[in-house]
This record gives C-alpha cells, structure tokens and sequence, in this order.
C-alpha cells in the first residue's frame, strides 16, 4: 500500500448504488490515484426500488431507472464483467474474462440477487419470474400489461406486497401465498402484519396464509401451483418473492469471513477474515455487509436497505483515504419506506430487535398510525403508516436509548408499561420471504448512546 492514502489503486467490485456512492465519495475525499469500478450487469448503476412500484405501473420504464451522478468519479468502468476471486495476498481482482486487476485496497458491493425457486425446471417456465434485475422488470411489467388472468405472488415480504399491491392498481386478479401468519410479519412483527393482511384482502387480494406452493405446472408456459393444503391456484404469470441471496460465492477461497448473512466487517466497514482478524485492505459496503452496531445489542446486521447503502459508502470511502485515528464508525439508524395499498410505511430502527411495542400515535382502525418498538426497556425501533413526520423523533429516541415505553413527546395519548403488548417477531424459517432485516450474533447488553457532531 502507498504511504499515501489518497494515491494507489482502489478497486470497487459492485455497480450497485453502494458502488455509485462509494466512488463519489473517494473522489469528494481527495483521492486521485486509479479507480476502476466492476459490474456483472452491462449496465450502469440503476435504482431499484421503481422496479416494484412505477415500472410495473407503468410510470416509467426499466431504461429511466438510472442513478444519476453526483460528479464524475473519473473511474474506468468494467460492465458486463463478473469478478470470479480474490487473491489477497497478492492483491488481486480475478475476473471471468481472464484478467486480474491488481488493487491497494478494494471495496466489496456485490449486493444480492433473486432468490429463485428451487425446481430449476419449474422456474424456467414462460411467465415465471423474479424481481431484482432492470431485466426483470422490464420483462414482468410487459407481462403485467398484456392483462393476465391471474398473477401468484410466492412470498409475502415488501418486494411480494409491492407486487400483488401494483397488480391490483392495475386491475388484476392476484394471489399471495405466503408460508407465515401474515404479510410483512418477519419485517414489522404480528401486530402491524395484521393491519397489512387487512389492507390486502379489502383491497382484492386473495391472500393465502399458513401455506406453502409445492409445485408449479405448466407445459412450457406456467398455468397454476399447488399449494400445501391440497389447494391450486390457477394463473398465468407467477413471481416468486422469497427473498434474496448475498452475492459472496465467489469469495469462497479469498480467506474472508463470507457466508450466507453477508461479509462480516467491523464498524468501520473493514472485512473480516475468516479467522476473526480485521483487514486493512478490503472493505465492504451495501446488502452484502453484515456489520456491528452499538446500539442494537452489538449484533451483527445484515440489511437491505437503499438508505444503509448510501451511508455505509460513505463511512467505507472516507475510511479508505483516512489514516487510523481520522477513520469514523458506520452508526447510521437503519431506515426504509413501503409504499402499498394506498399506505406509506416508513420504518427507523431495527423493528426485528424488540419484545414488546406499543402504538404511541393514531390506531389501527384509523389505518394511520405510528408504532415503538422496544427491547428491555429501551426504544429500538418505530414504524409509522402515514404519519411519516413523526419519525424524525422517534429516531432521535433510538439514537439516545430512550427508556420504553417511549416519554411523552410526539405521541397523543400518555403511554405506560401494561399497556405494551408483545412485538411477536416471527423466527424468520418460518416464513416465505426472506428478511430485510437479519440480526445474527450476540454480545451481552451495554446501553449507548449516538453523540452528533457539532457543527
């Protein structure tokens, strides 16, 4: 590595949003030496969430989702390239094509793909599909908009609700399987779930719970899926929503701590080993980090969050081109926005780490509300259903361990210990979907609190 941390050779693997902002970020932080950036897909960085929501309406196209700029990052870009390994000792980038980038330190921003359903034959199916890619979207919102008879959504996570919630705004028939009690419950608990279950079936959704699909049929093009209750479902378009997978297979001989949940970082967004020993030279950032935070239990988070990608780049740039003592902490509060159904659910925290909640705000009748989470007595998380104003406060209680129930403030109605009911948070194997949210390690409890800096 050069004595000067803003002079080398960086190397991003990762197109993605985290790997847009990270490049930015270098730049915006005086580094001027090379920087090349490599994508799997043949396109420039893109958003993702319009695929679930305007492009299946029909709002926009998959071609407009492109992420704009910021400034120029003067990086080479490699598209359309997959990176097949990392040789850390000598410092190397290996790719499908039969080049090695050499790199002085690398950023990892690989993200997640689509879980697929897993009868390979059964997946190919014409009109079987997954969301995540500019592709899928473009493909799904052409089938959506050639007027199908009915549409089954495999899996009731955001991405699925998203889904059934497009297909009834468009006007059709759609069916909702998902293995839980309800939709959303691993991402909000059982209480909000039933709110969301609710909104579903008054909005036409034939929402299927407690239940499996087992098979799909089809001869070349699908047609219907059995479902575990002896049940079928006949459709013509089926998307299957069961989650993602953390794109780390191949880092499985480069030495690093990468599994399933991600790769392990500190909070500083330097890799892990798979001995335990922090690295110097490879940093993570995005989906496909699973990193340290203080404030909820010092367990290891897994998030797939637009807004953990954007800060997590920042932290990892910054600490890319900064000596030791200059490095700074990734201690963002996790967020994330749904918009389904007519209803926008904004989440601050981590509402998966919690025992107890309480609705501090508006009700469930009402269908406009804001909920706090809590975990031995302290707030860790709130979600709020059309009350998005009130988040700013509920996230400053997080950030300073506010005792729970919450203190009077933002809520309307005065709040006291019996009146907390259980978050009723799901073991996450018994659900369709995969969570948004994983919270994976465990140190023992110590109350801390974010210090903001002053400006």
């Amino acid at each position: 590595m050069p004595g000067d941390l803003k002079d080398g050779r960086i190397v991003i693997v990762g197109a993605s949003l985290a790997g847009l902002r990270a490049a930015e970020a270098l730049r915006e932080e005086g580094f001027k030496g090379s920087l090349t950036v490599v994508g799997d897909e043949p396109h420039p960085p893109y958003d993702r969430p319009p695929l679930s929501k305007q492009v299946l309406l029909g709002q926009a196209t998959a071609e407009t989702t492109g992420l704009p700029m910021r400034r120029d990052p003067d990086a080479e870009w490699r598209l359309g390239v997959r990176a097949t390994g990392v040789d850390p000792l000598v410092k190397q980038v290996l790719l499908d094509d039969g080049e090695s980038l050499p790199y002085d330190r690398l950023l990892i921003a690989t993200g997640t793909r689509a879980r697929p359903w897993p009868n390979q034959d059964e997946g190919a199916l014409d009109g079987v599909f997954t969301l995540r890619t500019r592709e899928d979207g473009a493909g799904l919102a052409e089938r959506l908009a050639a007027g199908p008879e009915r549409v089954l959504v495999i899996g009731g996570g955001f991405t699925g609700s998203e889904i059934a919630s497009a297909c009834r705004e468009l006007g059709l028939a759609v069916t909702v399987a998902e293995r839980g009690p309800a939709p959303l419950v691993g991402a909000l608990g059982g209480t909000l779930s039933k709110l969301a279950a609710a909104m579903q079936r008054n909005h036409g959704v034939d929402l299927r719970t407690g239940v499996t699909v087992t098979a799909l049929h089809g001869n070349g093009s699908f047609t219907g899926a059995d479902l575990s209750d002896g049940s079928r479902v006949d459709a013509d378009v089926c998307v299957v929503a069961l989650g993602a997978i953390r794109n780390v297979e191949w880092l499985a001989d480069s030495g690093l701590a990468a599994g399933p949940r991600g790769i392990a970082c500190d909070a500083g967004c330097r890799a892990f080993d798979m001995y335990g020993i922090v690295t110097d030279d490879v940093f993570v950032a995005g989906d496909v980090s699973r990193f340290p935070h203080p404030l909820f239990g010092y367990q290891m988070l897994s998030l797939e969050h637009w807004g953990n990608a954007v800060e997590q780049a920042a932290v990892a740039a910054h600490n890319m081109v900064s000596p030791g003592p200059l490095r700074r902490p990734h201690l963002a509060i996790p967020t994330f926005w749904s918009t389904q159904f007519g209803l926008n659910i904004k989440s601050v925290g981590v509402p998966t780490y919690s025992d107890h909640v309480v609705i501090a705000q508006g009700s469930l009748e009402a269908r406009r509300l804001a909920m706090v989470y809590g975990y031995k007595g302290r707030v860790t998380a709130a979600v709020t259903v059309d009350m998005a104003k009130s988040l700013d406060y509920y996230r400053h209680l997080i950030e300073t361990a506010a005792p729970f129930p919450p203190p009077p403030g933002a809520q309307d109605r005065a709040l006291a210990a019996d009146i907390a009911i259980p978050s009723d948070v799901p073991d996450p194997s018994g659900l369709s979907h995969g969570p948004t949210v994983a919270l994976t390690g465990h140190l023992p409890d110590r109350r801390l609190t974010v210090v903001q800096p002053t400006r």
